[in-house]
């Protein structure tokens, strides 16, 4: 199983495009098949990043399949938009039995 996780920062004053570039991500669950689970937050604390996505995928071929989808490929571009920057990682796991 991979697992990517991403965070982003926004430019101030686009808070109205964050909250439905989140909402965006959210409804991507259950709609590509690729994703297996997803959450998605916003920050509630003072860390360095101002929202976070944590998704599952079976293999690298899924999570490239998901982030060339039309449907990824719409919110991504909403979130280039507004994004000052992002940071990511992808990494393998066994999920518990």
């Amino acid at each position: 199983m991979i697992r990517h996780i991403v965070m982003w920062k926004f430019r101030s004053g686009t808070e109205t495009e964050q909250a439905r570039f989140l909402e965006g991500l959210r409804g991507l669950q259950g709609v590509i098949p690729q994703l297996l689970w997803s959450e998605v937050a916003a920050n509630t604390g003072d860390g360095n990043y101002d929202a976070v996505l944590v998704s599952q995928f079976e293999n690298m071929e899924a999570l490239r399949a998901y982030q060339a989808d039309p449907r990824h490929q719409a919110v991504s571009a909403l979130c280039k938009s507004i994004r000052t920057e992002r940071a990511s990682v992808d990494y393998e796991y066994e999920p518990d039995a």
